[in-house]
This record gives C-alpha cells, sequence and structure tokens, in this order.
C-alpha cells in the first residue's frame, strides 16, 4: 500500500499546480475560484468572491454548483494539499480546466494578496437552512442574500399571514408589515398569524409576536398606520419587494403608482368566494396594475371578501404563491410572474395562466406617460376601508 505522501506525490504529478502569481493572474483573467477548506477556516478568511464547498463534499455538490465540465477552476486549500486531492477529484469527474494552487490560502495571505472574511451562516443557521442549502440554485449564498433582503407585507390579513408564514421561515432578514387593524374572532377562518388569545390585539402586533417566535433571524417591522398618499413613499423606501395583501382598488391603484417611482415589484394576490389570482408587476419590466385594470369596476361588481365571503384556505393558497414569487424575485429564480396572471379556481381545482402585456398607452408606465403624481383613489370606487389591508 502507498504511504500518504507517495499518495500525494503521485496526485500532484497528475494534475496541474500554480503558484499564487500565476493563480492570481489566472483569476483575473476569468477563472474561477474555487475553496475547498472546512467551514470554519473559510469563515475566517477567503479569497474574493471564492465559491466554497469543502473538500468532502466536492464529489456530490460540484456538479449541482458548477455545471459546465469546462469551467476554468482555481482550486485551493489550507497549505496546497487537499486542493491537490480536489483537482484530480474534479479531473476524473470530467473538469478539463482545473488547477491547484500552490501553498493556499496561507502562502496567498501571507505575501499581502487580497483576501476578505466572507459572510457566513452559523452553525445554528446552517442547521435551520439546511435544506435551502442543498439547493444549489439557492446554497449558502442565496440564504446570505435572503437574510439580507427586505420584503414588505400590505396586510396582516388572509394574504399576508401564509405569505409572511413562509417568508419569515425561509430567512427573509428583514419583513414589513402594514396594518392598523385589531384581531377579531372573525379573523381566524383565515389569518393564522393570529390566535384567539390575541383577539382586540394590534394585527401588527400579533403578526411580529408569531413571526419573531418562529425564527429569531427574522427583524420585523411594524407599520399600524393608514397606508395612504402621505406615508407610501417612505414606507416602502428601500424594501426589495412589495407583497400586495390589499382588498381594495384606491389601495392598489396608490400601491402601484408609488411602486413605480421606487422601481420596486409587487406581488399582487387577489381571492374571491373560492378564486383567487396572483401575478408580479415588475415596473418598466412587465405590465403594471393599471395596465391589466385601467380602471375600477363599479362598486356593485367588486364585492368585498366580507360581503361576498371567501373560503378559509383559499388566501393560504394565493399566499403561499405569493411567498414563493417574492422569494424568486429576490434569489433571481425561475421565471416569476411578470406579465402573466395565473387564476386559481378552488371548486374546480385548476389553475389557468393568461398572458398580460404592458400597454403602450398606459398613464402610469406608458411611452408616453406624464409625471406620477402619489394621490388618493377613494372616488374611483367604494368609500376607502379604515384600514388598507387584510384581506
Amino acid at each position: 500500500m502507498a504511504s500518504f505522501r507517495e499518495l500525494l506525490s503521485q496526485t500532484k504529478a497528475e494534475i496541474q499546480e500554480v503558484d499564487p502569481d500565476r493563480a492570481e493572474a489566472l483569476i483575473g483573467s476569468g477563472h474561477m475560484v474555487l475553496d475547498v477548506r472546512e467551514p470554519d477556516e473559510y469563515e475566517q478568511g477567503a479569497l474574493p468572491n471564492a465559491l466554497h464547498i469543502p473538500r468532502g463534499q466536492l464529489e456530490t455538490n460540484i456538479e449541482g454548483r458548477v455545471p459546465d465540465h469546462d469551467t476554468p477552476i482555481v482550486a485551493y486549500c489550507a497549505g496546497g494539499t487537499r486542493s491537490a486531492f480536489a483537482a484530480k477529484t474534479l479531473q476524473e469527474l470530467g473538469y478539463t480546466n482545473v488547477v491547484s494552487m500552490i501553498g493556499g490560502f496561507n502562502r496567498w495571505k501571507d505575501e499581502g494578496r487580497e483576501w476578505r472574511t466572507p459572510a457566513a451562516l452559523t452553525p445554528e443557521q446552517r442547521n435551520r437552512y439546511q435544506r435551502h442549502l442543498l439547493l444549489p440554485e439557492v446554497s449558502e449564498k442565496g440564504q446570505l442574500k435572503l437574510l439580507d433582503s427586505k420584503v414588505l407585507l400590505l396586510g396582516a390579513g388572509g394574504l399576508g399571514s401564509p405569505a409572511a408564514l413562509y417568508l419569515a421561515a425561509a430567512g427573509v432578514g428583514t419583513i414589513g408589515i402594514i396594518d392598523m387593524d385589531v384581531v377579531d374572532a372573525s379573523n381566524l377562518q383565515r389569518q393564522i398569524l393570529h390566535n384567539m388569545d390575541r383577539v382586540g390585539e394590534r394585527k401588527v402586533d400579533s403578526a411580529k409576536k408569531t413571526l419573531t417566535a418562529m425564527n429569531p433571524d427574522v427583524s420585523v417591522v411594524t407599520y399600524d398606520v393608514r397606508l395612504g398618499a402621505d406615508n407610501i413613499l417612505d414606507i416602502i423606501d428601500g424594501y426589495d419587494v412589495i407583497v400586495d395583501g390589499t382588498d381594495n382598488f384606491p389601495t392598489r391603484y396608490l400601491v402601484n403608482d408609488a411602486s413605480l417611482l421606487k422601481r420596486i415589484p409587487v406581488v399582487h394576490g387577489s381571492i374571491f368566494r373560492f378564486e383567487g389570482q396572483a401575478t408580479v408587476f415588475h415596473p418598466y419590466v412587465g405590465p403594471c396594475y393599471r395596465c391589466m385594470i385601467p380602471e375600477p369596476p363599479p362598486a356593485e361588481l367588486a364585492p368585498s371578501c366580507a360581503e361576498a365571503g371567501v373560503l378559509g384556505v383559499l388566501p393560504g393558497i394565493i399566499g403561499s404563491i405569493q411567498a414563493m414569487e417574492a422569494i424568486k424575485l429576490l434569489l433571481g429564480l425561475g421565471e416569476p410572474l411578470v406579465g402573466r396572471l395565473l387564476a386559481y379556481d378552488a371548486m374546480e381545482e385548476s389553475f389557468r395562466s393568461f398572458k398580460v402585456r404592458r400597454d403602450p398607452a398606459c398613464p402610469a408606465c406608458g411611452e408616453n406617460a406624464g409625471e406620477i403624481v402619489i394621490a388618493e383613489y377613494d372616488e374611483l370606487c367604494m368609500p376607502h376601508p379604515k384600514e388598507a389591508p387584510a384581506a
């Protein structure tokens, strides 16, 4: 049997090694940097923009993270031993352009080259989000991005409840909630953020208790105010995505115009009896709310859930879709519902997708649209309810 030294010598004879000078040049020309050290080593410092896959997980993770086998790679560890074995493994897996850096991170650092302390998950976070970390499309980089993201929920009601729960569980770092209502026993059939012990409590306070108890990583910012023209721009400023759970047309038009000004995507959801809809309004990428509904229908043709009723589980389905769309937007995953309206019929248990195109003549986002003025739209349809949100 070969000794470790003999095995290492044989491995190095079968791979290409480069010194830090050459490695730096290769990285500058576009080579991917692969760090194969253990998590605790990586957290103490790493080369900029390094992809971190511990040596013990390389075989199972690399093809999901780097699917193109022709990707040029500079692999490194602490001193050059593990990266040599990693380079050989990558060659055996079919990667065609891999080099191992002699001396590893220790030599790179000692020679005064650029390095940084990367953002990293704590052991507790790795355990909490491990199912996300297994997804190449998310991984640690995506989870860190979620933890650094901000989502504003318009309403802590039927749609806001499931959306908030799943966004908090996913580790979205900051969740803002605007609602000026109190918890009522009649809410509990569908508004699962709340419970009987909180009847009479402010909804934003109840929501914050539920979400922070679920995930201490999440900071919940509450706005116990009516959303209006006087405060909407200040409230939405700084958020990455808005999840709209409002149930009236004046607020939807107000949100649309403000989101266009701030260029913040809005994940829209609506419910009625046994039916629901969801779409994404991405400013100047897809249609806006006014492209889809230029004018509100007469009040008698647009009854609220309080008037027409809603099956309690329905907002759970639509709100969960809204949470999924928000996460896709935050991580740049898949095909969000931009330019598509997803319609759900609970009685048929069916989904239908309809195309929605930008209107070139849209007064808000069209080619010749004038300056957007943030104003109240109560006169457009039924009187504005006391609180903007909450289906």
